[in-house]
């Protein structure tokens, strides 16, 4: 594990992306603490004022007077917090799910999959304004809706390195002494999957961020008084002639964000290819 990591970050596109997203994620975390400004204080006389050093309004203030840099750290905050907890709850269900499908097969692995592709054919915005009708746009919702389509290409990948697995000698080495199913899939799978879950969950957590941006710019995310850099952007693309920086600077962040998690993919993906081939 430690040969793992020592390579990883000997990576340059790795190191550089890591080392990148942690220094937003320190800013995004400490910065409201440091700030002297309150993320829901209103000046009026101050209503989209320019980025300047006075008052520490280093992002300028948005058409209600509020300190800009505290929110779009705390922008920052909510947008990777709902992109980490869905992407791990799509490894949850579609790491469980496709090792079961693909390690029982036939008729069960034939109807677990037909499942799946039932709920791609669902339309994700229909699916998100039903939850949000019936559950009144309850914060987790966000959450539970992104990691409810996400798992589905988790759980297909899960399932094809499964169908693989399972005709190694190990596999059958522990069905005859008698390991359950969990059992299995706990020892000898799950295992065997976490080069390619890691790399995966890394590529799926930019669509996660996408797809609450999405539905933040739409009005449907996260809503007033917390914020992201959906809302954000939603909020600045009104501004963009009278206070062009509440758009560009959050578009900005969350731009850099995606790339960084797209390179930190690739580049761990590389590295698993290398030590595979090697």
């Amino acid at each position: 594990m430690k040969t793992a990591i020592a390579r990883a970050f000997a990576h340059r596109t790795v190191l550089v992306s890591a080392s990148l997203l942690a220094i937003v994620a320190v800013f995004a975390f400490l910065g409201p603490v440091l700030s002297p400004n309150d993320y829901a204080e209103t000046d009026f006389d101050e209503l989209r004022a320019a980025p300047t050093l006075s008052d520490l309004h280093i992002f300028g203030t948005d058409n209600l007077g509020r300190d800009q840099f505290v929110r779009t750290m705390l922008g920052i905050q909510v947008t990777l917090a709902v992109a980490f907890i869905a992407s791990f709850v799509s490894l949850v269900i579609g790491v469980l799910y496709g090792a079961v499908a693909g390690l029982v097969g036939g008729r069960v692995d034939a109807v677990m999959m037909r499942f799946v592709d039932t709920l791609y054919a669902l339309p994700f915005i229909f699916f998100v304004i039903l939850l949000m009708v019936a559950f009144d746009r309850n914060f987790l919702l966000v959450f539970v809706a992104i990691g409810a389509i996400n798992w589905l290409d988790m759980a297909r990948i899960v399932r094809g390195q499964t169908l693989s697995l399972k005709e190694r000698e190990f596999i059958d080495a522990a069905r005859l002494g008698g390991v359950s199913l969990p059992g299995i899939i706990w020892r000898h799978i799950a295992p065997n999957l976490v080069g390619i879950v890691i790399v995966y969950v890394t590529l799926t957590i930019p669509q996660a961020i996408l797809m609450e941006s999405f539905l933040s710019f739409l009005g449907l995310g996260i809503q007033e008084p917390r914020t992201s850099l959906g809302s954000l952007v939603e909020n600045g693309v009104g501004q963009i002639e009278s206070a062009s920086w509440l758009l560009l600077i959050p578009a900005g962040l969350l731009a850099l964000i995606l790339m960084c998690f797209n390179f930190l993919g690739d580049g761990l993906r590389d590295l698993f290819d290398s030590r595979s081939s090697a």
